[in-house]
């Protein structure tokens, strides 16, 4: 037990070294987010920058942070992303593109309008299914490499190194968390409306944006900038795919 604690000890000095922690207030590098006195006395850590907490989050029911994630607030999207451990991001990530296969297969369903139970019809259903999955991976794909590109052009600085790419990419695949919203239109599906995609594609972009902001500590228009030429990139491949001659 004794070894465990000081092997604990010895990783958590190691990531503070590293400036594994941040302030969700002014965004600075912190030692520690609380002090243990024993006893189960705890005491959150003061940030040495701006004189507040460092994090009060890690006291909050992860309701409350989840509920402050879904209203855009930079605190809980910095406490998520530099203080604590969350590996969902390609899960999360996977499971949304899934939602968005499903919905653009069954509108292609309902747009054939064909009942033919001849095990070829269900085959090549189940193929558009995979093809709707592969397009909708691409154009987030391509989505993110406009985002990169335009980052990348125009603050340099911000991402020069392999662990700074690393940790905008978990950023902006968990803040694709919006897509979720999309699991009640899989579910009704008669009450899906174009209005409801719009309204999801909307919130996803501004968490998008407010990922950007926070992870390389950017003013409000340069994330924007970035996401709209993902935009474009990303309809270019819609583009594509259409003169090609495939529903999208």
């Amino acid at each position: 037990g004794v070894e465990a604690l000081t092997g604990l000890g010895v990783l958590c000095r190691a990531m503070a070294a590293l400036g594994a922690y941040r302030c969700i207030e002014c965004n600075g590098e912190a030692t520690e987010l609380y002090r243990d006195y024993q006893r189960g006395v705890l005491r959150i850590s003061i940030c040495k920058s701006c004189q507040k907490p460092v994090d009060k989050y890690i006291e909050y029911d992860p309701v409350i942070i989840l509920i402050n994630a879904v209203l855009c607030k930079a605190q809980a999207y910095r406490h998520i992303l530099f203080n604590t451990k969350i590996n969902i991001h390609g899960k999360l990530c996977v499971f949304c593109l899934l939602c968005e296969a499903y919905l653009r297969w069954l509108q292609l369903q309902d747009s054939s309008q064909n009942t033919d139970p001849d095990d070829l019809i269900r085959y090549a259903k189940e193929w558009d299914f995979y093809r709707m999955f592969g397009i909708a991976s691409l154009e987030q794909t391509s989505f993110f490499i406009g985002v990169f590109i335009t980052l990348w052009w125009m603050t340099p600085e911000m991402l020069k190194t392999k662990s700074d790419f690393i940790l905008l990419l978990k950023a902006l695949l968990l803040s694709t968390y919006g897509k979720l919203l999309l699991i009640p239109a899989v579910i009704w599906e008669h009450d899906y409306t174009p209005l409801c995609l719009a309204f999801i594609k909307v919130f996803v972009l501004i968490s998008n944006s407010q990922a950007i902001r926070v992870t390389l500590n950017l003013n409000r228009i340069l994330p924007w900038f970035a996401i709209f030429f993902g935009l474009i990139l990303e309809n270019g491949v819609v583009c594509l795919f259409q003169k090609i001659g495939w529903d999208v």
